[in-house]
């Protein structure tokens, strides 16, 4: 079993940013694809961001390319999601995943998941 803790999310004005992070424990999760999905209310739990084990492939949804980046730490078992311009759309609990497939990070499903961390971007 692989256990997900997120932090670092919060509440900052638009234009800032934020630097979520994702330690994982049970099991390493150093070859396993990791990722971020974030849902807002009202919506959809919807991907946002992913990385291969090795860190050389990522995915980002289109709405989030140019300010947010994703990376990994797999000596520490853990994902960063660092996001900068930060918009009030972006508002929603952030979910971190990781991915037992070998599968490329655009198809990242999550068979584990985290608790979620908040994320408020005011206008």
């Amino acid at each position: 079993q692989v256990q997900l803790v997120e932090s670092g999310g919060g509440l900052v004005q638009a234009g800032g940013s934020l630097r979520l992070s994702c330690a994982a424990s049970g099991r390493t999760t150093s070859r396993y694809v990791m990722g971020w999905f974030r849902q807002a209310p009202g919506k959809e739990r919807e991907p946002v961001s992913a990385i291969s084990w090795s860190g050389g492939s990522t995915y980002y949804a289109d709405s989030v390319k140019g300010r947010f980046t994703i990376s990994r730490d797999n000596d520490k078992n853990t994902v960063y999601l660092q996001m900068n311009s930060l918009k009030p759309e972006d508002t929603a609990v952030y979910y971190c995943a990781a991915d037992r497939r070998p599968v490329v990070p655009s198809l990242i499903r999550g068979d584990y998941w985290g608790q979620g961390t908040q994320v408020t971007v005011s206008s």
